[in-house]
């Protein structure tokens, strides 16, 4: 479409999570869209093709890696089993191809016109798109003018600075999602949810691997019960562990046999660290560079484009969702974000976003899923509290699937009894937390949620008996 213009009533720019939600939202209420995004791969941005659903995909196959080294628990003789990373990868990759083509189809079923090329914003409703086909080849420019638009072009890895990954000894998560590695040892700089679920993927499989933590927890921004269950995990399953980890990012050394630094916790003397490789998963930073956003109204306030409760920018024609919005930089909350954006260019009505109800969930091996407040936080704003825990080695169900590692945690308010906060750590839980959602969507109390029946034998007890906990009332711990 070279050298031409169209007309839209939404123009989206980015095709993740939420710029394809937004998009497809559009197209249902019958509104013209139109999708721009420059991956040649295809639609799903950051999370379908270089996050969670690759890794994913790679923690699947280290879980039956884990379960058939195991199989004689169960009575079930296996023989010896090795993993094979290019066998992995490529399945990794196969997944991740037939989600971008049922997505697609998807734009289709909507009426969404997708372009793909390099969209810039010139002021709030036109956008240039340096067209290219699908082997990334130039096609020509494409002008399109929209009653509003939607920015949605999510975020990229970051390092620290002095420390630059390499692609070969120095990675970051996109390294290891487009390639086939299986170091003898890697070193994981960060412990949020990319780094433990790196961490567990690489010693499943037979590494040797060191997680280095700044702060004094692993998956620093949960509950402080979670936190210290995961470290206790980690180090049980051999997993070497470093809170509180002091070292100078620009000294970091790389060579052709692997990467040494000198690290300690805080206050100690450190001393050197050497592994085959090292990942840096030290968080993202959003792509508010190279948009446009300069011929707009709209504010970036440190890295983050600054936005009202219906995802509106400082330009009355011109939102932002998703990880450039910098509510939760997680897939599912952009997807909603996107349909609150497209229902206010609609005149619907807009529920806000409430981020403190959204669902977070970590694959690691314990898994970790939470909701709502935790521990500290309702400490720190003086909210009185009762709190109830059912620990899994209670739990017929996980018995028997041989993992009885972790704990459900209810906090609820002391005086009214409504769920402020759920946090869970252990064998498939991120399969328990949507209970939760609907519960403190519906302001639920911890008695109507223990009152609910929860079949057994289930993990699901799990969260029913820590209801009833809250109040004493557990008949099974």
């Amino acid at each position: 479409m070279p050298n031409e213009t169209h007309s839209y009533d939404i123009v989206v720019l980015g095709a993740g999570t939420g710029g394809y939600g937004a998009a497809f939202r559009a197209g249902q209420l019958g509104l013209k869209v139109a999708l721009v995004d420059d991956n040649p791969k295809g639609i799903g941005g950051t999370c379908l093709h270089i996050g969670c659903i690759p890794t994913k995909a790679m923690l699947a196959s280290a879980d039956l890696l884990d379960h058939m080294k195991h199989s004689s628990e169960f009575g079930i003789t296996a023989g010896d089993v090795a993993a094979d990373p290019e066998a992995i990868s490529k399945r990794r990759d196969r997944v991740v191809s037939r989600l971008v083509k049922g997505v697609t189809s998807l734009t289709k079923k909507n009426k969404v016109d997708y372009i793909l090329g390099r969209g810039k914003l010139e002021g709030p409703q036109q956008v240039r798109v340096a067209t290219k086909d699908a082997d990334g080849k130039p096609t020509g420019e494409v002008i399109l003018k929209a009653k509003d638009v939607i920015l949605a072009t999510g975020s990229r890895v970051k390092s620290l600075p002095g420390l630059e990954p390499d692609g070969e000894r120095i990675l970051t998560s996109d390294d290891i999602l487009r390639g086939t590695y299986q170091p003898a040892s890697i070193i994981v700089v960060g412990a949020g949810a990319v780094g433990v679920e790196f961490a567990s993927y690489f010693h499943d499989m037979g590494a040797e691997v060191t997680v280095l933590e700044y702060l004094p927890g692993l998956v620093p921004l949960e509950d402080g019960e979670i936190q210290k269950e995961m470290a206790r995990a980690f180090k049980k399953r051999g997993i070497k562990v470093i809170t509180s980890a002091r070292f100078d990012p620009a000294a970091v050394k790389a060579d052709e046999t692997g990467v040494s630094l000198m690290v300690g916790p805080e206050s100690e003397e450190p001393s050197e660290l050497r592994a085959e490789l090292l990942l840096v998963a030290t968080g993202r930073a959003a792509n508010v560079e190279d948009v446009g956003l300069e011929t707009t109204r709209a504010v970036v306030d440190r890295g983050i484009v600054v936005t009202d409760a219906e995802m509106r920018t400082a330009d009355a024609h011109l939102y932002a969702v998703g990880d450039i919005a910098g509510g939760l930089w997680l897939a599912h909350v952009a997807t909603h974000e996107g349909i609150a954006a497209v229902h206010a260019i609609a005149g619907l009505e807009v529920e806000e976003i409430d981020y403190v109800k959204m669902p977070r969930a970590t694959y690691s091996r314990p898994q970790v899923a939470s909701i709502g407040l935790t521990a500290e936080q309702c400490a720190e704003r003086g909210i009185k509290t009762k709190v109830g825990k059912m620990p899994m080695m209670a739990s017929g169900k996980a018995i028997t699937e041989g993992d009885t590692t972790g704990f459900v945690k209810i906090i609820a308010d002391a005086e009214t009894d409504e769920l402020l906060g759920v946090h869970m750590i252990g064998h498939h839980v991120t399969e328990l937390i949507a209970e939760s959602s609907t519960a403190m969507l519906l302001e639920a109390t911890a008695w109507e949620v223990g009152a609910a029946v929860h079949p057994h034998p289930t993990l699901s007890e799990t969260m029913g008996e820590a209801a009833m906990a809250v109040d004493g009332k557990s008949i099974n711990f």
